[in-house]
């Protein structure tokens, strides 16, 4: 049974902090930094077919699934799991494990 759902904004490190900011805070821009990424041919074709799916490039893919990565890993450290439910149900379908 799923019991809450966790953003990426609202789940809190063991240290206590939370990535969210205050609304009066001031939104700070920092320099984008440009990454070389080796990736197999399938991979790659995989990148090219959530791209379209989403109607996004394969960079935004990669960002996402980041910021999906980095809510697994603060549940993980809650002793949380992450998983999939039904729409608008309570019912956990699938576990994910190993991340």
């Amino acid at each position: 049974m799923v019991t809450n759902v966790l953003t990426r904004d609202s789940v809190k490190s063991k240290a206590g902090t939370n990535r969210s900011r205050a609304k009066s805070e001031p939104v700070v821009e920092r320099e984008k930094v440009r990454l070389s990424l080796d990736v197999s041919p399938e991979l790659n074709d995989l990148l090219d077919t959530l791209a379209y799916k989403t109607h996004s490039s394969k960079s935004d893919v990669l960002r996402k699934a980041i910021a999906l990565m980095e809510v697994a890993v603060l549940a993980k450290e809650q002793g949380q799991t992450i998983g999939v439910a039904e729409k608008g149900g309570m019912t956990l379908l699938k576990e994910i494990i190993g991340l």
